[in-house]
């Protein structure tokens, strides 16, 4: 298939209900922008250290993960983080390892996005071009 990157934009979601409700000014709000791989393989969102720095994330949990090897592992998990993609906007947790962020399968289907492997590219559903259209049932 190739590799697929797409540009993502990562905010503290609880800085975000802060500057909501009035408690914190806009331009206070932590976010960090990046060129995230896409991998259909994986689940969830991951996130390497220093993204949760610059978010200023506390770890939540820890999450049990299994590797392509089959090796597991216990790792910290951190969130909710907002998630915007081509316009579309979900909120996550995130596992935090490697050194780039991930982004799983999770979000892909939250944001109704598809990847357009010919064009190696992520492209909202041909279905719903205008906005994600959740599956409930």
């Amino acid at each position: 298939m190739g590799e697929v990157r797409t540009n993502v934009r990562l905010v503290n979601a609880a800085d975000e209900e802060m500057a909501r409700r009035g408690d914190l000014p806009e331009n206070k709000v932590r976010s960090y922008e990046t060129d995230a791989l896409i991998d259909t393989g994986a689940v969830s969102t991951i996130i390497p250290d220093d993204v949760v720095v610059a978010l200023g994330l506390e770890v939540s949990h820890r999450r049990v993960v299994e590797y392509a090897d089959g090796r597991q592992e216990a790792v910290n998990a951190v969130g909710p983080i907002s998630i915007i993609i081509r316009g579309r906007k979900t909120f996550e947790e995130a596992l935090v390892l490697g050194d780039e962020v991930l982004i799983g399968q999770t979000v892909l289907e939250k944001l109704d996005l598809h990847v357009d492997c010919a064009n190696r590219q992520l492209v909202p559903n041909p279905a719903h071009p205008d906005q994600a259209v959740n599956k409930v049932k």
